[in-house]
């Protein structure tokens, strides 16, 4: 008997990803990127920021704080951590629908909205 392939997110490109919070869908925005980085750039849309480097302060109350039931998409500064977490949200609690933001808050400056500082 074979073994289940991991669970990974899909890929959201930032068109993508600003079509669906335009269309105003149920898609929840987790931003992992620190306090810091949010400072220098930000989306104009809410987004949950749940920084990594402060995850034992969130990670128990996962549960309370997105949805299941709901459509997540994380996005960083280049789309590497909010990969990271991504699987461990698919893998480790099971949600059924994640979206890692390809190329993070830098192809939303580059992509959809220049206006977003690049650092």
């Amino acid at each position: 008997m074979s073994t289940p392939a991991p669970r990974l997110p899909g890929t959201l490109s930032a068109p993508d990803l600003a079509e669906q919070l335009r269309d105003g869908g149920p898609l929840q925005l987790v931003d992992v990127r620190e306090d810091q980085e949010l400072e220098l750039a930000r989306l104009p849309h809410p987004v949950l920021h749940l920084p990594l480097s402060r995850s034992a302060d969130w990670m128990e109350r996962i549960g309370d704080l997105l949805d299941p039931a709901r459509p997540v998409a994380v996005l960083c500064h280049s789309g590497m951590r909010s990969w990271r977490f991504g699987c461990w949200l698919a893998q480790e609690r099971g949600y059924p629908e994640v979206w890692n933001v390809e190329g993070g808050i830098e192809a939303w400056s580059r992509e959809v909205d220049p206006s977003v500082p690049r650092y």
